[in-house]
């Protein structure tokens, strides 16, 4: 469901979000799967449960059993709000969890990274191989002067040595901030300078669509600007310089002599000191600052969300080995880019820390053609497939017949990230991508939370389209009213967690109380999501928008989801957003954006059928002041749509405000802003 990563800074009363979703459809698991899976019932998920919540500190004694720690832990956790600690009194070093402990198994030879790049290379790294390109490159930052606490940050595409470079800062306990490789030169320099790193780790290029992204010389821009980076570590991915064209003009990649190094270099003289080090690294504290990964808020500014080691390791570890139900012989592809929460938690810390083989692929979903995933899916015979409701929305605006070209047969588990995903998108998800046979597991988290906060367990318990589960392990979820009073079954309200837990957020870098005033003093004690939401009488969690997007519709107060399933499931529609514009007469107009499937058009009978539909679906009270038609909807490089941005389309703004630095594609905002209704 929702990895939403927009704080909640403003909020709106909220007792009265309606819901008129009557989505009460189940999908069990087949017996096969529950009797082959770790949860393979929901009385054995709700025993877990039980004890994560009434004896947390024995739930988590067991579950991590298999991580290595140098110092046991002596405490489960204490806190003094928004302060929390967990694990207190141990000391790890990560990555002895995600590679050195493998190293004495079977799974020494198993492969870690299958890497796919866009022009179809492929390498596999075992994680004896993926142990020792992270020694290397730990002993690389150590003689560059990197120390523990030191900020790195990271601007790369989605190439193993990504993984690596995070994987060899967390060795060392220098503290990483991956920046997403799709963002602009300012974007990169904002955080740098912001969490104070004095190295960037970067590469020449990036393959995109059939072009290079030239990511060194936009580090290069930035780092004009970042008097405090002391040098920038290459990795040559496209090749040295004038090897190749970018959009017909000579490749390069300029060095900067004093500060800039190749990492190919670099790895070919390491000192002996820092080598033995990094072979033998560092314990940390629990509470060691693993990382600070950058999210807009509502206010512009990004934010720089920090998480510490032990509690978010815990988080992604347990999360990844049940949600995915991870066996021996999977191969699990998340199509998420490293530079998101979910890179970090679902292709880095949580696969590895489990010792499972992963596949990461460079490119676009759509390059060559539309079928690139299935064809990978297909030939490397992937068994779980987690990707966004966005990239599935688009999947069914190109059709059936690129996933029906390829066999799908070796898929066993599919998940869904981001957004909330619509009833109808997920049926079409489980029936035409998992034949009918595959559990979906729906998933709601943030970056804040760091790892799955509800989801429904594969093997133990039913899936219901649009809902994303029941709480997961050691999480105390409940929706509630403004001043905290629990929401009966189905009633909408604010969705809230009412304890700390292991893998949240500690603070937000260098402004403590935003931190503060952002999650936990909204409501008295508990952590605020900023989602609206309603939990059914089976105890299912519905997520029905951002607080700060539930529009009042002629007195009536729904969320933007349950507008958005409601267009989504009309069979000619792909994808939808629905915002209010200020109106001088109703207070609020609702305004969607509508996006066709092939071989549809936008005209007024459309815009008739559309209205109609919502009519049928959720009411007339619904209908729509103005539908809109575009060909794409403004979204960020992790795929949610900017509903911010749309807000001002409709409200007639012809330029974007505050920061659109997560923005994908700005040209999409301007072909917005110059329609006509």
């Amino acid at each position: 469901m929702a990895t939403s990563t927009d704080s909640p800074e403003t909020t709106h009363a909220t007792d009265s979000i309606e819901s008129h979703q009557k989505e009460d459809r189940r999908f069990p698991p087949s017996p096969t799967f529950a009797g082959r899976a770790r949860v393979g019932s929901h009385a054995e998920y709700t025993a877990m449960y039980k004890t994560s919540i009434e004896e947390p500190e024995v739930f988590w004694r067991e579950e991590t059993e298999d991580l290595v720690f140098r110092t046991p832990w002596k405490n489960f956790s204490s806190w003094e709000l928004p302060k929390a600690r967990f694990f207190e009194g141990a000391t790890l070093n990560v990555t002895e969890s995600c590679l050195d402990r493998h190293l004495g198994s079977g799974t020494r030879n198993k492969a870690a990274i299958v890497f796919e790049g866009e022009p179809g290379d492929v390498r596999t790294l075992t994680y004896f191989e993926l142990h020792r390109e992270v020694v290397k490159m730990a002993a690389i930052l150590l003689d560059l002067g990197v120390k523990s606490g030191d900020r790195v940050a990271i601007y790369m595409g989605m190439v193993p040595e990504a993984a690596v470079a995070m994987l060899a800062c967390a060795r060392i306990g220098a503290v990483h901030s991956v920046v997403f490789g799709g963002f602009s030169a300012e974007a990169l320099r904002d955080r740098i300078n912001d969490c104070g790193a004095t190295l960037v780790i970067t590469q020449d290029g990036a393959w995109r669509r059939g072009s290079i992204l030239p990511l060194k010389q936009i580090a290069d821009a930035a780092l004009a600007q970042t008097p405090q980076v002391k040098h920038a570590l290459v990795v040559q991915r496209i090749g040295k310089t004038g090897d190749t064209t970018a959009h017909g003009k000579p490749f390069s990649c300029p060095m900067t002599t004093g500060r800039d190094v190749f990492w190919e270099d670099a790895a070919k003289t390491p000192s002996t000191a820092s080598l033995q080090l990094a072979r033998n690294p560092h314990a940390f504290d629990a509470e060691h600052p693993l990382f600070i990964l950058y999210t807009s808020g509502s206010t512009g500014k990004p934010k720089g969300v920090l998480h510490t080691t032990a509690g978010y390791l815990a988080g992604a570890h347990v999360t990844t080995k049940y949600v995915f139900d991870l066996q021996e012989q999977d191969l699990y592809f998340c199509t998420a880019d490293i530079g998101w929460v979910t890179g970090h938690s679902y292709i880095v810390y949580g696969p590895l820390s489990n010792g499972a083989s992963m596949l990461m692929y460079e490119g676009a979903p759509n390059f060559p053609e539309q079928d690139r995933l299935w064809d990978i899916v297909e030939r490397h015979g992937v068994t779980i497939l987690y990707t966004a409701p966005t990239a599935i929305r688009s999947f069914i605006r190109w059709g059936d017949d690129w996933p029906n070209k390829h066999d799908l047969s070796s898929l066993r588990l599919l998940g869904s990230v981001g957004e909330p995903i619509n009833p109808e998108a997920w049926t079409w998800y489980h029936r035409v991508i998992g034949g009918g046979r595959c559990p979906i597991v729906d998933t709601w988290w943030q970056t804040e939370t760091g790892s799955i906060m509800a989801t429904t367990l594969p093997g133990a318990c039913y899936s219901k389209p649009g809902s994303c589960g029941l709480p997961f392990f050691g999480v105390d979820l409940a929706v509630v009213k403004d001043h905290g009073e629990p929401c009966a079954p189905g009633e909408g309200g604010k969705l809230v967690i009412k304890r700390p837990w292991p893998s949240m957020a500690r603070t937000l870098w260098n402004d403590e109380a935003r931190y503060a005033s952002a999650y936990w003093t909204v409501m008295p004690d508990v952590y605020f999501t900023g989602d609206g939401a309603r939990m059914d009488q089976d105890g299912y969690l519905w997520v029905v928008g951002r607080i700060d997007d539930v529009l009042n519709v002629s007195g009536h107060r729904i969320g933007t989801a349950e507008i958005e399933s409601a267009l989504v499931s009309h069979p000619s529609v792909a994808e939808a957003a629905a915002v209010g514009r200020p109106d001088d007469l109703k207070g609020q107009a609702l305004v969607v954006f509508v996006t066709l499937k092939g071989g549809h058009a936008g005209s007024p009978e459309m815009k008739k059928a559309i209205t109609e539909h919502i009519d049928k679906e959720i009411g007339k009270f619904a209908r729509p002041d103005a539908i809109r038609f575009t060909d794409a909807l403004p979204k960020t490089r992790s795929g949610k749509i900017m509903r911010r941005l749309l807000k001002e389309v409709a409200a007639g703004a012809k330029a974007p405000q505050g920061d659109t630095s997560t923005l994908e594609d700005l040209s999409v905002l301007a072909k917005l802003s110059s329609d006509e209704e």
